[in-house]
């Protein structure tokens, strides 16, 4: 199978796992929480992350995306929140699914349609989660 076709199934697959879980109930959160980054890193349904990637402090990782370790010191906590939340703005041919944007999505479920897969509140989360490993 070509890389193209395994991006798009890997695209869609993720796709609409977590959208129904993206809003946490009761008030907005707005503090990053390392807990709950690891949370959604772990949680194979939601984010899929460690299908693709090695992440540290998690037993099995997948070997298709880049390993995570050391993520921190590759780069500014922005830039690695652009990269999850859309990596086809810094790589038009990642195979990367996108996981904070809706836009230039096509063939989605109707009940996920225009819903991103991670909150900007789960985004940020997950980033707090790879910034405090350099810690």
């Amino acid at each position: 199978m070509s890389v193209a076709p395994l991006g798009a199934l890997l695209a869609l697959a993720c796709w609409g796992a977590g959208a129904a879980a993206q809003q946490p109930a009761g008030p907005a959160l707005d503090v990053a929480s390392i807990e709950r980054g690891r949370a959604l890193l772990a949680n194979r349904h939601e984010t899929g992350c460690v299908l693709c990637h090695v992440v540290p402090g998690f037993a099995a990782g997948g070997e298709l995306g880049p390993s995570l370790a050391g993520i921190a010191q590759r780069g500014p906590a922005d830039q690695l929140r652009q990269r999850i939340a859309d990596a086809r703005l810094l790589n038009p041919h990642t195979i990367m699914p996108v996981y904070g944007n809706v836009k230039g999505l096509q063939s989605v479920a109707p009940a996920y349609q225009g819903q991103p897969v991670l909150s900007a509140q789960g985004l940020d989360d997950i980033v707090a989660y790879l910034m405090a490993l350099a810690r």
